[in-house]
């Protein structure tokens, strides 16, 4: 089939090229001519593992091309639209950068085009698309919802084998034709769902805000097994043995971030709010957190007696998560912007995220960036430091060289918000050791 996928931002180039890679023609359209000049230059705007791979290989077969017009749509059976939908002030999603979109597609689109809604949107949207549509176009069309579910760092395993396939729709001329565009993708054990246009919409929110609670719950239990001596990682397998909750989003943190908990939190109570109905479990789940961001802060500010000007402190980790170099709404962020704040430098590596760390601190913590030195490998990282602090569970920092972190540390002390180290071998070593829930040797 030809497709076009309207944004090439991490949805889009991921679904682009995923959609080429099972046997489609994709051409991927995106306004930012200097992006898309970018990727046709042999270059990927984000880090995905796996992504680069399949964009070389699938641009160089001639299925999959970019575009920084709409032309293309001309001859689409199917667009997608995967353009941003960020929060604004009050929380709501912002829609005009998906509407412009849907304008532009429906001046160019053929007859019987069906129109597929992938970016994240409130309850109502695709009716808003159906509306801008009908006002740029007379010629029939379908506007479906597919809600992606991929997850930063394994995304392009997510959407080659899915566990669900969402599509909502009420013309019936597109189902055939989207059920033979998802056929390749699914496997025994993934389920199709048609529903209703409402209920997609519906879905991924609930989706992401269930997920997001259930880490904010355990991230709450970890604080209460801090004071009262549990350790939260025996809870938690108490916890996950039970079917009905397993283990899957239970692992205490630094609290979630990224593209999208932290967005589609906020729209959901936004939802709420315009519907007259506060959803108080999800607020709380904002509400923690925001506060568990701090949590390591505040163990940090506790051992050194309050006082941190003129220290420095070593990052290991600046993404949200793993396998990413996204660091929208990282923990990092506010961690580092309360030590630079308290007078303190600090030391960063990343594997992949430190050029987005950089670009941030430099917007909203201009004046204080020159304290920041980012660092071409972990170890170096430790020198004169008065503290390691690791924010993001890398595969690298799993297994360190304790004796070396001891020796270059100047004060032996480590603060490990992802609970990454085992308890007894820091330690042994003679480290000084704080992480979250498991109240492992401190004082």
């Amino acid at each position: 089939m030809n497709i076009c996928v309207i944004g090439t931002g991490y949805v889009g180039l991921v679904a682009g090229t995923c959609l080429a890679e099972i046997g489609n023609n994709v051409t991927c359209i995106d306004i930012d001519e200097k992006k898309i000049n970018f990727i046709n230059e042999g270059n990927i705007p984000i880090y995905e593992p796996g992504l680069e791979e399949l964009v070389r290989k699938n641009r160089d077969l001639k299925k999959l091309n970019f575009s920084s017009t709409y032309d293309p749509v001309e001859k689409a059976k199917i667009v997608f639209l995967a353009v941003g939908t960020p929060s604004q002030r009050d929380g709501s999603a912002n829609l005009n950068y998906l509407l412009e979109a849907s304008k532009s597609v429906g001046k160019k689109m053929r007859e019987g085009t069906i129109v597929v809604i992938k970016s994240t949107v409130p309850v109502g949207t695709h009716r808003k698309v159906k509306s801008v549509l009908s006002e740029v176009t007379d010629k029939t069309y379908a506007v479906v919802n597919n809600p992606e579910f991929l997850r930063e760092g394994s995304a392009v395993k997510d959407f080659l084998e899915p566990d669900r396939v969402i599509v909502g729709l009420e013309d019936s001329f597109a189902e055939e034709t989207l059920k033979e565009l998802f056929s390749p993708l699914l496997r025994p054990s993934s389920k199709y769902l048609k529903m209703s246009n409402l209920s997609a919409e519906m879905s991924k929110y609930a989706s992401n805000c269930f997920l997001a609670t259930k880490i904010s719950f355990i991230n709450e239990i970890s604080r209460l097994c801090d004071m009262t001596g549990a350790d939260v990682e025996e809870v938690r397998d108490g916890m996950a043995s039970d079917i009905r909750i397993g283990d899957h989003f239970l692992y205490p943190g630094p609290g979630y971030g990224g593209s999208c908990f932290p967005k589609d939190v906020r729209a959901l109570i936004e939802t709420g709010r315009e519907n007259d109905l506060d959803l108080e479990l999800i607020k709380a789940t904002e509400r923690v957190n925001e506060r568990q961001k701090k949590v390591m802060f505040y163990k940090l500010k506790d051992y050194f007696k309050g006082s941190l000007e003129g220290k420095t402190f070593s990052f290991w980790g600046l993404s949200f998560k793993a396998n990413t170099d996204d660091v929208r709404e990282s923990s990092t962020i506010v961690m580092a912007s309360l030590l630079l704040e308290e007078g303190a430098k600090i030391n960063v590596y990343d594997p992949e995220g430190s050029k987005n760390f950089m670009s941030l601190m430099s917007s909203i913590k201009p004046g204080l960036v020159s304290k920041i030195n980012v660092c071409d490998e972990k170890y170096e990282t430790l020198k004169n430091s008065h503290g390691l602090v690791v924010m993001t569970e890398w595969g690298e920092f799993k297994f360190p060289n304790l004796s070396k972190i001891k020796s270059l540390l100047k004060v032996p002390v480590v603060f490990d918000a992802r609970n990454l180290f085992s308890t007894s071998e820091v330690l042994e070593m003679g480290l000084d050791y704080f992480s979250i829930g498991k109240n492992a040797g401190e004082k």
